[in-house]
Formats: C-alpha cells, structure tokens, sequence
C-alpha cells in the first residue's frame, strides 16, 4: 500500500486518519469548544481512533485551554491517554472573552501517552536552548602590573545550552495567516522535534492552515494531515507543496 506524506487530506479525520497509521507521534489542534462561534464545537470520539493509529513508542501532543481540558479529561482517560507534560505558548497579543479579567497570551500544549506504555518507552529527544542559559557570571581581571595595561580579560563563570523552558514565546500568526486558529510552525517544529524520530511520519488530525506540514518538511520528517474545510484544506496544501524538504546531507 503507498503510504500518503506531505498532503493534507479533505474531510473529517475521524473518517479518513485512522487507515494511515501508525504514526510515530499524532498532533492535534481541535476546536476547544469556547466560544459560540459556529466552527467552535467540540469533536467527540476521535481519541480512541487517533490511539489506535499511534506507534507504542508514539505519543499525542493536543493543544486546548485550561477549560477545554477541563471539560474532556474524561475522555482521555476512557481512551487509555495517560497524561505526561504540557508547554506553554506565550504568545505576543492575546484575546479575550466577556467574562474574563486577565488578557489571554497563552495556550496550553499537553502531551499524552499510552496508559500500556512506561514513560521510558516514548520517544523523546531532549530540547535545548541558549537563551535558557543562565546568565554568565563575567569578572573583570587586574591587568598583572600598572605599567602595562592590557585589554580587559572576562571570565564566563556559567554557560551553555540549558533545557528548554516550558513556556516558549512565539509570535502569534495575526495579519499572515490563512486560518483564524493558526499556531506558528516555528512552535509546532519544537514539538515534532521533541517526539518525532526523523523520517518519522506525524499524524495531524485537525490540520487547518498546514503549519505542521510545514514544520516537519523544515525538520526532515513525514506529514499527512487531515481538513475537513475542503477549501483550507486545498490552501494548506499549496503551502507545504511551496516549501523545500529540509535535506540534512546537504552540503
């Protein structure tokens, strides 16, 4: 059977995902069911499938609001979901509901594996970043003697990569984007990264605008993902067919 990458599929993913797998991690940007917008209803039964379709060494990164998890977590559970972690994106200029009383500049990005799985078994490579580095202690040394002074010598007393923080900055997609809930491909490659072994194939099951497409063509991992707006879903594809396969042997 030829297995479909770097296309986006048009229809509902509950239909047309599970026959595709298994995939080695499975991304997830679902409809949180917050506001009273039309499109914003909450799709029910697709976390069984989307387990069935999962590598045992895979697990399954869902983005959501603190109340969209809130509001499911039941349903992770009877789909055998195990809870792992979850990072945050802040991001440059949030919104806001009625009711609230703090601007929203974030959204939650957790992670979830199979109950049958230890944590040992998932995949995972560990995410590093300079700027988590602590801030380098530097002290000026005495030149050795007052009749000659050389340049000024500072001694690093701290330094090198640190573990990514949990909360990652990232401006959001506002005046580029092509879908009203686009996530920037620049956080989505950080998570394809972390849980994606390269040439792996990741499952995105509410592909919107194609960022992961993106983001694993930039990273040197396989991508099919599923629309159900047939005309998105043609826009997405024209986004990723536009960028160049990240090639790690190139010169």
């Amino acid at each position: 059977m030829t297995v479909l990458t770097d296309t986006i599929l048009a229809g509902d993913c509950r239909a047309l995902m599970p026959a595709h797998g298994p995939f080695d991690m499975i991304l997830a940007d679902p409809p949180y069911g917050d506001t009273s917008l039309a499109w914003d209803r909450r799709v029910d039964g697709w976390l069984p499938l989307a387990l069935a379709a999962l590598k045992s060494s895979g697990s399954l990164w869902v983005f959501g609001s603190l109340r969209s998890f809130m509001a499911t977590a039941d349903q992770f559970a009877a789909a055998d979901l195990k809870y792992a972690q979850e990072v945050i994106w802040e991001k440059q200029n949030g919104s806001s509901f009625h009711a609230d009383r703090f601007k929203r500049v974030h959204e939650l990005a957790a992670q979830f594996y199979r109950v049958d799985t230890p944590w040992s078994a998932v995949f995972n490579v560990v995410q590093t970043t300079p700027d988590a580095t602590a801030r380098a202690v530097r002290r000026k040394r005495r030149p050795p003697h007052t009749g000659h002074i050389d340049a000024g010598h500072y001694l690093s007393e701290d330094g090198g990569p640190r573990l990514m923080r949990s909360v990652i900055y990232a401006r959001n997609c506002h005046g580029r984007a092509i879908h009203p809930t686009e996530k920037p491909s620049a956080l989505l490659e950080i998570l394809i990264r972390t849980s994606c072994p390269e040439g792996g194939l990741v499952g995105d099951w509410f592909a919107g605008s194609g960022a992961a497409g993106e983001a694993c063509r930039l990273s040197g991992r396989r991508y099919l993902g599923c629309e159900i707006d047939a005309d998105m879903a043609e826009l997405a594809r024209a986004r990723i067919a536009a960028v160049l396969p990240f090639d790690g042997g190139a010169s």
